[in-house]
């Protein structure tokens, strides 16, 4: 292509091979603010990633805001922020769903989100109870919910046709913006009308669990189907990639509570079987159970796809996630008490929050994996049967684990996860190898 321009005496001279810098100009603002549609297939983009690392964050943030009030009311708190923070890394599963995320404007709101997040992760904290100096952290927490939540509004206003805006838009707003009223008013109304400490922390968590409720059933109830899953692949490889996530904090949990102790043979043991439960949490899931999903999920027609997204994999792994991040409270404890030196017992037995860590988290990761598959399908029942005989096992090894050692109460845990494994290779190989085999086979050809 040639064009002739101008010269300073009124010559015209040719440029050749050369873009007009007008062509420039319409390729850079398509760049910014263009749209490129997910399709079958899209593959998780880097920016998604790079948000996902922020949860490894608000991870270990959450179990040290447990650790921090070693209670029932800290374990329940700390959920009520694991919901929020969900709910947040969700929408935006829905939304790069639909967009891609490393394109135009996306790619920049993905950053900013991002950013946002993370300060959202740091004053998780102080997001009940404020620390002397600086900002008031119980606000900072319902300021960042309630930025990252609007930012995913308007990429979603921006996504969307300008006839769906008030379907897709406006009517969600009401649930997102009362419960952020909600959490307002914890930070601001309880210190001010209580004056003794209990009734304050108590009120304060209430309007949290009204806060999450109102966020959750009003979501829950919205009649926006319309919205879609555009790629089974890619959403399932997100919620795939956020419970590696969840169980990266197990495994920083396992290292750090040992980075400080010394070395023994007991301690190394410790660290294997905490491994190991780890290690089945991610072979329980991955192994048969996200291939499955992913099949049923790209057979089903749009408005039975968004209804199985919604159920199985926003409202379903939430209970996975908390059932893998439960279980690095028990193994903090118990990594750190057989590595003291001093003042240890080896017969020392873990806390009652510690042992509701290990045994009620595994215990309810697998009812959660079983009522995901209930949901999605009934392909592969052998499967789900043995999980919910672990769960009964568990729950009646837990009055054995009370009475021996810390250590001991993990080998249980540990030999239970493995025999789970090798009892369903065994009873369901047939069925098993099959579904893998389609499974896999089905990812080749995309």
């Amino acid at each position: 292509m040639t064009e002739e321009a101008p010269t300073a005496g009124g010559d015209r001279e040719k440029t050749t091979g050369r873009k007009p810098v007008r062509a420039h100009l319409r390729d850079a603002v398509a760049s910014l603010f263009g749209r490129r549609r997910v399709r079958e297939g899209t593959r998780t983009a880097t920016e998604e990633l790079f948000f996902d690392l922020v949860f490894v964050f608000a991870f270990v943030q959450l179990v040290a805001l447990i650790r921090s009030d070693y209670t029932p009311q800290g374990v329940l708190r700390g959920m009520l922020v694991l919901a929020l923070l969900w709910w947040s890394w969700g929408a935006f599963a829905w939304l790069s769903n639909n967009l891609q995320a490393s394109f135009g404007v996306m790619r920049f709101g993905l950053f900013v989100v991002t950013g946002i997040t993370f300060v959202m992760a740091l004053s998780t904290l102080v997001a009940f109870t404020d620390r002397p100096g600086g900002l008031y952290g119980p606000l900072v927490f319902p300021i960042c919910y309630f930025l990252v939540r609007s930012l995913h509004l308007a990429l979603y206003a921006y996504a969307v046709s300008a006839r769906h805006l008030a379907r897709h838009i406006l009517v969600p707003a009401v649930p997102m913006v009362a419960s952020t009223a909600l959490l307002v008013c914890a930070a601001l109304v309880p210190h001010r009308l209580l004056t003794d400490q209990r009734q304050v922390a108590i009120a304060v968590t209430l309007l949290w669990l009204l806060a999450v409720l109102v966020d959750y059933v009003g979501s829950f109830t919205l009649p926006v189907w319309e919205i879609g899953i555009f790629s089974a692949r890619h959403w399932c490889e997100r919620y795939g990639l956020i419970l590696i996530v969840a169980v990266g904090e197990n495994i920083i949990s396992i290292g750090t509570s040992s980075s400080n102790v010394s070395l023994s043979w007991q301690l190394l043991f410790a660290v294997m079987l905490a491994m190991t439960v780890t290690g089945a949490l991610l072979w329980t899931y991955f192994d048969v159970v996200a291939l499955i999903g992913e099949q049923v999920l790209e057979r089903a027609d749009p408005k039975t796809r968004f209804a199985l997204a919604r159920d199985a994999y926003s409202y379903l792994h939430l209970p996975m996630v908390a059932g893998i991040l439960l279980p690095a409270l028990g193994i903090r404890e118990l990594v750190k008490n057989v590595g003291r030196l001093e003042g240890h017992h080896p017969d020392e037995r873990l806390t009652a929050i510690g042992l509701f860590g290990l045994y009620g988290g595994i215990a309810l990761f697998l009812l959660a994996n079983v009522a995901y598959q209930l949901r999605m399908a009934h392909t592969i029942r052998t499967i789900i049967w043995t999980r919910v005989a672990a769960v009964l096992v568990l729950a009646a090894l837990v009055p054995v684990a009370r009475r021996i050692s810390a250590i001991d109460a993990l080998g249980l845990l540990a030999a239970v996860s493995f025999i789970l494994i090798v009892v369903e290779v065994i009873v369901a190989d047939g069925q098993r190898r099959r579904l893998r085999e389609s499974g896999l086979a089905a990812r080749m050809q995309v």
